[in-house]
């Protein structure tokens, strides 16, 4: 009988594979080996596609005449700093005595095409494949994993789409880089005084300049509005509350062309006028048209996928994607999370049934044990398969983020940061077991004469989830929602004034302290950061704040889970976006600009954040057997060959410098370098 080999993605994942085997292995270079198994790993990716120049040496030098360039068969090649390794692997994959492979890369498209380009390129046959697909690295689900491992041969769409992305990306990148680099290049580098200038295209990068040159174009035409509120402070001194005025139907303003909305007017003196209106005869007062009072629940919020994640830590932690990326990868190789390349929120009805192991072993986490006795009372966990956090069919590859409850004792060796990541991981788990929060909310409507005041406050009458999640800062800085007047904020209050405002009744006459202005101003769209601009890429270019929402339109986004950070740090490694660290603002730079310009007048449709999901969406087809990779090459041909010859066509050079003037006056220079003007 022959001999199994498993092949893992990395040395460190090879190493748990062969200790949850219990294999007695000799060290031997570049793998492990036991009487009946092998465990050997790539470095990442061992294998690449082929420059052009590999095909015909006339494709070295940049020139039109040789676009578009489609090759009939593609090229690979092996990456030479880890030739070393490929050798290893490839031998071991032709050894005589090897029988079956074990596919042990990470579990997904991209570890896929890993595997996938190695056993291609060693040219194996005649082996038995079996794929390994995992959702931690802990010692049962690897075990598990092998057990159930399934014929490689069922991966092949997966594959088939892994392929077709690659070769999706190498052609729009080689074909749309050269083309405007060749068209439109010297147009930047004589602009920006450089001696070159080569214009970086793809597919996914090209799209997400566009997204944040768009807003910061947004930002700088937006023309602020000032709108003036009247506001009536109503009951006793020291016990008063606040009521804010709207022109409702009965109001003589209602639907007057002198408001900005139903609670703003457009000019003071007209808000004046309202009020020496109101204020006749004194002492002013008001009675109360309506009460409505009424509890709101608030649920915990569905687990962490990558993309939340990344937000939350740029939020918190001022932390850019791939950092958390590499923190929450890290976690995952220790044991500590599940698999963190993730688009879903939500757990299989599998794990749920065996939930209650993470949560035996989270007792091990001292910040946790408290909250593990609660859940425990509760016995929320033995019902979780019928609640909204379970749900399989929103799962493609793998469940939420969620902590294991093993590898506790690798979280000291972790830094500061990747401890506190952790520390959200587990509290946005633990949440889903407890009940939701309660708002009790009570709304009073007042009238003076004929104009009505709105007043509407809630307070927390049970802290529910938020005991866990913490309980949101209350906003105490006056300031107006973005959209200006017309928000239905309630007044945070705390529990004895709570008291006296339920204590309120319809008909009630109450003293009016004063009736004053209060003037707003519009807002502009807010500028990107680095989690927010995840969140929008993973919502095909919007960024959309509600959940249920976002649930509702996933796998429609831009690039994937895995490729959302990386693909940002490109536009930042290229100088086409610039990221204050300390904020995590993203904003472009001069030269992005530009080639957004550029873009925007040659092959719009690569701006375009729908068309980019389309492609994405054409690639899952794929992976699910929708679509054959023949359809959706045929697509791609078609769209690289008709833009390319569209653009060749174009003799636009000299107006684009109309485009880098508007965008340069935003920008000034400071000893030798670029510096936006954000003012």
């Amino acid at each position: 009988m022959g001999k199994s080999l498993y092949i893992a993605e990395k040395p460190s994942v090879a190493q748990e594979f062969a200790k949850a085997l219990k294999l007695t292995t000799k060290r031997r270079d570049g793998y492990l080996e036991s009487e009946d198994s092998i465990v050997t790993w790539c470095v990442g990716h061992l294998v690449t596609m082929s420059y052009p120049e590999s095909y015909d040496e006339k494709y070295k030098r940049w020139s039109l005449q040789t676009l578009p360039f489609i090759p009939e068969q593609f090229k690979y090649e092996v990456i030479p700093s880890v030739e070393k390794q490929y050798k290893i692997v490839a031998g071991l994959l032709n050894r005589e005595d090897v029988d079956t492979i074990y596919v042990c890369t990470d579990s997904g498209r991209e570890g896929e095409y890993i595997y996938r380009l190695v056993e291609q390129q060693a040219d194996v046959h005649g082996k038995e494949r079996r794929r390994v697909w995992i959702d931690s690295q802990t010692e049962e689900e690897i075990l598990r994993g092998i057990h159930e491992a399934r014929d490689l041969k069922e991966y092949d769409n997966l594959s088939a789409s892994a392929y077709l992305r690659a070769k999706e990306d190498y052609l729009m990148g080689i074909n749309f880089s050269r083309l405007l680099t060749l068209k439109y290049g010297n147009s930047i580098s004589n602009y920006l005084h450089t001696k070159y200038s080569v214009i970086s295209v793809g597919r996914v990068m090209t799209c997400v300049l566009g997204m944040v040159v768009r807003r910061e174009r947004e930002i700088r035409e937006f023309v602020e509005t000032p709108f003036y509120r009247v506001i009536s402070t109503i009951g006793d001194a020291g016990q008063s509350f606040e009521g804010e005025w709207r022109a409702v139907k009965g109001s003589a303003w209602f639907e007057s062309p002198k408001l900005y909305k139903e609670n703003g007017f457009l000019n003071e003196e007209d808000a004046r006028i309202l009020i020496d209106g109101l204020s006749e005869p004194a002492p002013i007062q008001c009675s109360i048209v309506s009460i409505e009072k009424k509890k709101e629940k608030k649920n915990p919020p569905l687990l962490f996928n990558l993309a939340e994640l990344q937000n939350e830590c740029s939020k918190r932690f001022k932390i850019s994607p791939d950092e958390t990326l590499r923190i929450v990868q890290e976690m995952y190789e220790k044991k500590l999370v599940t698999y963190p390349r993730t688009d879903a929120r939500v757990l299989s009805t599998a794990v749920a049934k065996e939930i209650h192991k993470n949560l035996n072993g989270l007792m091990k986490y001292e910040p946790a044990v408290a909250y593990l006795g609660e859940i425990v009372s509760y016995g929320s966990h033995k019902g979780l398969a019928k609640t909204r956090y379970v749900n399989d069919k929103q799962i493609t590859d793998h469940y939420a983020v969620i902590p294991t409850g093993q590898g506790l004792g690798a979280l000291n060796g972790l830094s500061a940061v990747s401890k506190k990541v952790y520390d959200v991981i587990v509290k946005r788990f633990l949440s889903i077991f407890y009940p939701p929060a309660v708002y009790q909310k009570v709304s009073v409507v007042t009238k003076i004469k004929e104009e009505r005041f709105f007043s509407s406050f809630k307070v927390l009458a049970e802290e529910g989830y938020l005991k866990v999640a913490g309980i949101p800062g209350q906003n105490k800085s006056g300031k107006e929602s973005e959209d200006g007047p017309g928000g239905e904020n309630a007044q945070e209050t705390d529990n004895s004034f709570f008291e006296k405002i339920m204590g309120l009744k319809k008909g009630m006459v109450l003293p009016v302290q004063s009736l004053d202005i209060k003037e707003g101003k519009t807002s502009p769209p807010k500028r990107y950061n680095s989690g927010s601009l995840i969140l929008a890429m993973e919502n095909a270019g919007q960024l959309i704040e509600d959940e249920e929402l976002r649930a509702q339109i996933k796998g429609s986004g831009i690039g994937t889970s895995a490729t959302r950070g990386e693909i940002l740090k490109k536009l930042i490694g290229n100088k086409y976006l610039a990221l204050n660290k300390k904020t995590q603002i993203v904003t472009p730079t001069l030269q992005g600009e530009m080639i957004y310009d550029v873009v925007d007048q040659s092959i719009k449709s690569l701006l375009n954040p729908e068309l980019t999901a389309s492609w994405e969406k054409g690639l899952t087809y794929v992976a699910d057997g929708e679509i054959t990779p023949d359809e959706y090459m045929t697509k791609l041909d078609h769209f690289i060959v008709s833009r390319t010859n569209g653009v060749k066509g174009l003799n636009n050079q000299y107006q684009l410098r109309t485009f880098y003037d508007k965008a340069a006056r935003f920008y000034k220079k400071e000893k030798g370098k670029e510096k936006a003007d954000t003012k």
